[in-house]
């Protein structure tokens, strides 16, 4: 249709099709994009209104953010076997990307000169793109706050050394941290075991990006500072971070009410200074006491 052609009607008919498909969340960015494009073409003349802003929008509605507790993730990773050089190299997988959060494309574009074993620090640089085992290539990050650096506990280091080590002996040169045969993981490699590994540990399922999730839920439930998590996490806006994660603070208002419990230590007057006595309202209440 010509963009002068399009009427509200058109728009709305647009939006429920989609709404068979997609989610609501995924139909307002789509919309939002429409609604900025009739805008432009109002300034360029080639049409007198936008039919998208004049339907509106469909309402967001929260996803839920699913994640698995500490003792949960602890029941799945302790299935695997070190012993055996492919289950290390899951055990490794899944244990780096529970302790620090990264997105699973950060991971696995990790390089093991992006660790610096003396400090602690973690450097996320880029992200894979990857297509097949021979089609991939490493990216920017999608936005400038995903490039960070984090610092990473002495666990998780004693457990990629050890990695490294394993990985040294049937890969002498391979630069990445997530590859056992030196390429990067693939797609559907990481999941699947997840998939299995959780039936196995009796743990609902979660997707791989949920690890992501639960390292988050991990934080707040040790009681990390919003802003502490979202540098960490590599998110543009504390926003996002709050939006995402904020109903994992169930207990925020209890312990700010038990923290006001007795900071205030007031002795009221024993006699009236402002004078407000007078108040015609208040009269009544004074003759009832001098009454009484």
């Amino acid at each position: 249709m010509e963009t002068d052609e399009i009427e509200p009607i058109h728009v709305q008919n647009w939006q429920l099709k989609l709404a068979k498909d997609f989610s609501p969340n995924y139909i307002r960015i789509v919309q939002g994009m429409l609604s900025i494009a009739f805008d432009r073409a109002i300034v360029l003349g080639i049409a007198k209104k936008n039919p998208s802003r004049m339907i509106g929008n469909i309402k967001s509605k929260k996803t839920k953010v699913d994640f698995w507790t500490l003792e949960e993730f602890q029941k799945v990773i302790s299935l695997l076997c070190k012993k055996d050089y492919y289950e290390h190299y899951l055990f490794i997988s899944f244990w780096l990307l529970f302790m620090t959060g990264m997105r699973i494309g950060e991971a696995s574009a990790l390089h093991w000169s992006d660790i610096d074993f003396e400090t602690g620090l973690l450097s996320i640089t880029k992200t894979l793109y990857y297509r097949t085992m021979t089609d991939y290539k490493f990216v920017e990050p999608k936005t400038q706050a995903s490039i960070r650096t984090i610092y990473i506990d002495s666990d998780t280091l004693n457990e990629l050394k050890a990695w490294q080590s394993v990985q040294q002996q049937v890969l002498p040169d391979c630069p990445l941290v997530l590859s056992y045969n030196g390429t990067p993981t693939s797609k559907t490699t990481l999941p699947r075991a997840l998939e299995k590994l959780s039936n196995l540990a009796g743990v609902h399922r979660i997707k791989i990006h949920a690890l992501r999730h639960s390292h988050a839920s991990l934080l707040i439930s040790m009681g990390e500072n919003p802003l502490l998590i979202k540098e960490r996490l590599g998110h543009e806006k504390i926003q996002t971070t709050l939006g995402t994660y904020g109903h994992l603070y169930p207990n925020t208002n209890l312990e700010v009410a038990k923290k006001l419990t007795g900071i205030l230590q007031v002795q009221s007057a024993t006699e009236s200074i402002a004078n407000y006595t007078s108040n015609q309202h208040t009269a009544i209440y004074h003759r009832t006491v001098e009454e009484k």
